[in-house]
């Protein structure tokens, strides 16, 4: 089965420059040249996203190109089979891509999902609120002030990390959940806020506040099982 080219990254569709080049049978570096060459036009079209993605080797950098882009870097080359062949498939993945995303959204706006989202705001308020006095708690103990302020991204990323299988990336992750996914991580809320609130009134060093909230979660995951964000079965297209 051919993987995917076009992944949903902050809320759209967009195909990374590594496939891109796999592709059209070029090297990664020569359309990265190519990129680089055109920004300007790339970035009339709209801002250029870059990326770093971890090979089996070492990292790479590569830009995200939404339809548009690779559109446009699909016309610097010139057309043969393999090339008209692969602009079709992309073609027709972004298009996927969209009514996917749309069927998701329309989806999550039925009012069981707008009250559970309601109430997992309520929930994740607390949680923010117990992370901003860990936060001061961590520096009153001599954490740095630039180590400390990342507590509250390291926090989230580890739950969504522990919690769901996401290849794509969203400005608010929580906005495309399903209702059950919705409870999920509301439940987790609760056992890092109660974690680090009980740690903290027991003088717990900060390091280790975080640890225990991660290992509870983490048992918590392992109980309830990993979900796939927009799973293919909530994504089917009729």
């Amino acid at each position: 089965m051919e993987k995917e080219i076009v992944i949903i990254h902050d809320d759209k569709g967009r195909a990374g420059t590594k496939l891109i080049a796999d592709g059209f049978d070029r090297k990664h570096d020569q359309v990265l040249r190519l990129v680089k060459k055109y920004k300007k036009e790339f970035e009339k079209i709209s801002p250029l996203k870059g990326d770093i993605r971890r090979g089996r080797t070492k990292s790479f950098n590569e830009f995200l190109l939404d339809e548009d882009q690779f559109m446009f870097l699909g016309s610097l080359f010139k057309n043969n089979p393999q090339t008209v062949a692969f602009k079709l498939r992309v073609i027709e993945e972004f298009k996927r891509c969209r009514k996917r995303l749309a069927k998701a959204l329309k989806q999550n706006k039925g009012y069981e999902w707008n009250q559970i989202r309601l109430t997992g705001k309520t929930v994740r308020l607390l949680e923010t609120g117990a992370i901003q006095e860990f936060i001061t708690y961590a520096k009153d103990q001599g954490g740095t002030p630039k180590g400390c302020d990342r507590y509250y991204s390291n926090f989230t990323c580890m739950t969504n990390a522990l919690l769901f299988i996401c290849e794509s990336k969203f400005k608010n992750l929580r906005d495309i959940l399903s209702p059950s996914q919705l409870l999920t991580i509301g439940a987790a809320d609760q056992i890092i806020n109660k974690s680090i609130r009980d740690d903290m009134k027991a003088n717990v060093f900060y390091k280790d506040i975080y640890q225990n909230a991660k290992k509870k979660v983490k048992i918590f995951a392992e109980l309830n099982g990993k979900s796939e964000v927009l799973a293919k079965q909530f994504m089917t297209i009729e």
